[in-house]
């Protein structure tokens, strides 16, 4: 385990040691790796320029997903994720106490249905495809959907119901997880924004940059979201992570069981899986604990630029109200947007940076970023404390095809 203290620079103020790690972002992503790190007894920092999880993780749905992705490496770090997520808040819950851990965890299951032709084909294949991946996705036939979504479209050609699906509240998991950094004497500093990290002579981490002064550090994890980008090359190491802005409404209140579980159409997964640039939406349904309905989903990069758009709203409604004709007498509350950490090949990054030595990174998941970040901190923390991963972790390192060329 590479836990360093080195005397090395003034300590960043009311910081009243020098970690072992110091983790650039409070989202949920980099609350996880905080966590799992302190667990192991290694003394954590955590780093953000702006509010705990005011960033991405504030303007997510909290969706812990399998049903919206393919066979392969993110598929078994979200069934990895999913698995590890219940046995974690109870643990946290037992750690912090009473209602310190409460983060409304919901295994609602999703429900995928399809009302065109063309993509009635494709989820049967693409169902079949994950059970034989170990996901549950259950078939419906026309007549039990209702069943199901009672107030969903008659339009409905195919369905596909996945149990494994569940809903978590983004930012009391991520307050939850640095309450425990917290309490194992560990520090959250806000209002600080990381600039880049100081070298030492072998040329590897010894401290992070910031506004408020150097931190010194054996290791920096860059969970900066949709910002990693912009501090990996700062800190002279640069990664292809973009913003991708992504809208939701939110319903007034409805009655209970108006939706029950997580609902989207099929062109979702299209939609999550492209790397278009241009504006592109499919519909996303989900109800709140409070009554509301979170109504998504759009995808545009169009770097970070916070303008509302009309017809993004719009086309949300519209294509909600499709799906749900339920809706579309009720008032919208409001509507908020975020920016999703985008890489090339749709995957995270995670694990040390080969170019230097001390850098650990952990972002790129775009708007999967709740549902993998118990999976991704447990692996992080696996791979710096030299201990055998849980999963394999090469497709998720830094020197990989999908990277490559842009990288270059």
């Amino acid at each position: 385990m590479r836990a360093l203290r080195l005397p090395l620079s003034p300590s960043l103020p009311l910081l009243p040691f020098h970690p072992d790690v110091a983790v650039v972002g409070s989202g949920v992503i980099g609350a996880a790796c905080a966590e799992a790190l302190s667990r192991r007894g290694l003394r954590v920092a955590v780093l953000d320029h702006a509010g705990v999880s005011s960033g991405t993780t504030a303007r997510g749905e909290g969706n812990l997903l399998v049903s919206d992705k393919p066979p392969g490496p993110e598929l078994d770090l979200a069934r990895a994720s999913l698995a590890r997520w219940p046995p974690l808040l109870a643990a946290l819950a037992e750690e912090l106490g009473p209602g310190r851990a409460e983060c409304e965890y919901e295994p609602k299951g999703g429900l995928v249905v399809a009302t065109a032709e063309a993509g009635a084909a494709a989820l049967g294949p693409f169902a079949a495809a994950q059970r034989a991946a170990g996901v549950t996705a259950v078939d419906l036939a026309a007549g039990e959907v209702a069943s199901y979504e009672p107030h969903l479209t008659r339009d409905v050609r195919a369905a596909v119901f996945y149990p494994e699906d569940a809903q978590l509240q983004p930012v009391l998991a991520a307050t939850a997880l640095l309450a425990a950094v917290r309490a194992r004497g560990g520090a959250v500093r806000t209002g600080v924004r990381a600039l880049g990290v100081e070298r030492r002579g072998d040329g590897a981490v010894r401290a992070v940059r910031t506004t408020a002064g150097p931190v010194p550090c054996g290791a920096a994890v860059n969970a900066c979201g949709p910002w990693a980008g912009e501090f990996a090359a700062a800190a002279g190491a640069p990664l292809p992570v973009l913003p991708r802005r992504g809208m939701v409404l939110v319903t007034a209140p409805l009655p209970p069981g108006t939706v029950r579980h997580k609902v989207y159409d099929a062109d979702y997964v299209g939609a999550v899986g492209s790397g278009d640039a241009a504006l592109q939406t499919s519909t996303v349904v989900e109800a709140t604990r409070a009554g509301t309905v979170l109504i998504g989903s759009s995808r545009q990069r169009v770097g970070f630029d916070e303008t509302v758009r009309a017809a993004v709203l719009s086309a949300l409604a519209r294509k909600a109200a499709g799906l749900f004709p339920a809706l579309r007498d009720v008032p919208v509350m409001r509507a908020y947007g975020g920016f999703r950490p985008y890489t090339p090949d749709h995957l995270p990054v995670i694990g040390e940076d080969p170019r230097l030595r001390g850098l650990w990174h952990a972002t790129g998941h775009e708007g999967a970023g709740i549902g993998l970040a118990a999976a991704t901190g447990e692996l992080l923390a696996e791979l710096y404390a030299g201990e055998k991963p849980h999963l394999n972790p090469e497709p998720f390192r830094v020197a990989r095809p999908g990277l490559e060329a842009a990288i270059r």
